[in-house]
């Protein structure tokens, strides 16, 4: 099942699915985000892990296009601590080709990576590949 988030213009900002294969969610984010679709993608998350835990992520940045700094705050304070609770333990982390959206996940990275397993990879298999490895 795929859940898609819509920005008011119609425009989807997050594609979220549950790979039962591997035992992960994929979480693929589009375009340019903010503090209001950051929070709205990760209570969606959040409420999926509580459905169902699952602790790995697979967060895909590669179509994401701008920083996001402004979120990290709330991701550090809010959803990391809920996201834990749910059973989240790692993030296989697709970096966006955008250097702000590099710059504001290793800004995250710092915050949050003493809390969760979070590697960074330029390429989608090579995070499929580390993530099929945590157990």
């Amino acid at each position: 099942m795929i859940t898609s988030l819509q920005r008011g213009d119609g425009s989807t900002y997050l594609t979220i699915e549950r790979n039962l294969l591997d035992n992960w969610v994929h979480a693929r984010w589009h375009g340019r985000q903010t503090l209001g679709t950051v929070m709205d993608g990760g209570l969606t998350h959040l409420e999926m892990l509580r459905q169902k835990p699952c602790a790995k992520l697979l967060n895909d940045h590669r179509s994401l296009v701008g920083a996001f700094t402004e979120a990290n705050d709330w991701i550090q304070q809010v959803w990391t601590p809920l996201i834990i609770g749910a059973g989240l333990r790692y993030i296989g982390q697709v970096v966006s080709p955008d250097v702000f959206g590099q710059f504001s996940m290793e800004d995250l990275q710092q915050r949050i990576g003493d809390q969760l397993q979070i590697h960074m990879f330029q390429e989608l298999e090579a995070a499929e590949d580390w993530l099929r490895a945590q157990n």
